[in-house]
């Protein structure tokens, strides 16, 4: 299939309360499946929240009672992948049948359930969990409350519109990274982030021209009465300004251009029609793992096991 319909969701979760955040995100959901998406994507840490304002009571050297109950709260909201949420996300994918890559903060069902993770499902058209990608490197802050994934977690997934997977925020700013995804055939790069800052589309629309794919960018639009009416009481939250994300989501073709710019300041779900032979169309004048490449002179090393 040559062509398929993406809705890429700019919302804001409903912070630390995974029950509403999934309510929302099956309406949402639904609503791009009657729109007739064929790939739905969600920003980084739709489930519960990606906590931007909060600093769980941490500086150099010292954490408060305060904080630690903050995190107790976050872990207790995080799921289990699989679990009962992801069944109810794969009903709502079902439903649409469509393909749905969903941000959400995990907890290691496996461990003790201490580590919380910042990782991206991916759920099929009929509802079966596919796989996940959980985040590398947590970038700032982020590192005290989500742990490292492992390569373990890199997957790019061969569907009927092209062969899909996601890098995390700031993982993207990772060349070996990208370059990993490049080998492993990427077409349609899901970049679900935090980032709302005007450069985030440069690296954006470089991605593009440099793997030659279509890119989906996915930011939330949040503010501050998204958050429970507790949280909003912190030193933190009554520094911070009502506007906390003020969003950023784009569609962008593989030659680098928008197909829908940059949408600000408001909850949105952005629609593009691909054409996947614009990835061909691309690879006229530039390969870069193909006619580009130089394996004779550079060569990645990839470790792909489970640590």
């Amino acid at each position: 299939m040559t062509n398929c319909k993406v809705a890429v969701v700019q919302a804001g979760s409903i912070v630390m309360n995974k029950e509403k955040c999934i309510e929302k995100a099956v309406d949402l959901i639904q609503e791009a499946g009657e729109q007739g998406a064929n790939i739905i994507v969600f920003p980084e840490a739709y489930i519960p929240a990606y906590p931007r304002g909060m600093s769980f009571g941490a500086v150099v050297g010292s954490r408060t009672p305060e904080g630690r109950n903050e995190f107790l709260r976050y872990s207790k909201n995080a799921i289990t992948v699989p679990g009962p949420e992801t069944d109810q996300l794969g009903e709502a994918a079902k439903k649409s049948g469509a393909y749905v890559v969903m941000g959400v903060i995990e907890r290691d069902s496996e461990l003790s359930g201490g580590t919380l993770y910042c990782t991206a499902i991916f759920i099929g058209p009929d509802g079966t969990l596919l796989g996940k990608h959980r985040k590398l490197k947590p970038t700032g802050s982020e590192r005290l409350i989500w742990g490292e994934g492992d390569g373990s977690t890199l997957p790019v997934f061969d569907t009927p519109y092209g062969k899909i997977g996601a890098v995390i925020c700031w993982e993207n700013y990772m060349p070996l990274l990208r370059t990993a995804m490049y080998e492993k055939g990427i077409q349609i790069y899901i970049a679900p982030t935090a980032d709302h800052r005007d450069s985030w589309f440069a690296t954006m629309r470089h991605i593009a021209l440099e793997g030659r794919c279509f890119v989906l960018s996915c930011n939330q639009y949040s503010t501050k009465d998204m958050y429970e009416e507790d949280l909003l009481e912190t030193e933190d939250m009554q520094k911070a300004p009502f506007e906390l994300t003020r969003g950023g989501s784009c569609i962008i073709n593989p030659l680098g251009e928008f197909l829908v710019e940059p949408v600000f300041g408001k909850e949105e779900i952005l629609y593009a029609d691909l054409d996947l032979d614009d990835i061909t169309r691309g690879h006229f004048d530039f390969d870069v793992v193909g006619h580009y490449n130089r394996p004779d002179i550079f060569k990645l090393i990839l470790n792909e096991e489970k640590q």
